[in-house]
């Protein structure tokens, strides 16, 4: 029997889509790891329990796109590149608006101005280059179901 003829959950599992299911697991394990610390939030730091509460709505998000990404899920697609833009338009908002007064206060030491740009720009560019894989990957996205755990 041709591979292409397997039912869906025997296929091989290509590379790209290996990669991708790591990836946003490791960015899960990173939004758990870091609950309970401050976070920026479109120029504003979040604290307390603001912050817990949005790390937990991350950490589901995250645990969401990792689930529908292992069960190839097309819905998946869709948010992976909104939540990419989400997390574009924050890091950028958050670089504009955030003074560095704030990040040193809630660092408890100097920031470089330059480091910070440089390191969230490239971040910027890193999500935009996973979000165009995604983009030019939909074929890998075939289970139409628009529940996680059954296939359509």
């Amino acid at each position: 029997m041709a591979t292409d003829q397997l039912p869906e959950d025997e296929q091989a599992r290509p590379q790209a889509l290996i990669m991708l299911t790591g990836l946003y697991l490791f960015l899960l394990l990173v939004s758990i790891g870091s609950y309970g610390q401050p976070i920026a939030l479109f120029g504003l730091m979040l604290e307390d329990t603001a912050a817990r509460i949005f790390i937990a709505a991350n950490s589901l998000c995250c645990l969401y796109l990792f689930l529908g990404l292992w069960q190839r899920q097309l819905l998946t697609w869709y948010l992976l590149l909104s939540y990419n833009l989400f997390e574009i338009a924050n890091t950028l908002v958050t670089l504009v608006w955030l003074p560095r007064q704030e990040l040193e206060r809630v660092q408890g030491a100097p920031v470089d101005q330059l480091s910070l740009v440089i390191t969230n720009l490239a971040t910027v560019a890193a999500i935009a280059w996973v979000s165009h894989l995604i983009y030019r990957r939909r074929e890998l996205f075939t289970n139409r179901s628009p529940y996680l755990f059954f296939n359509g």
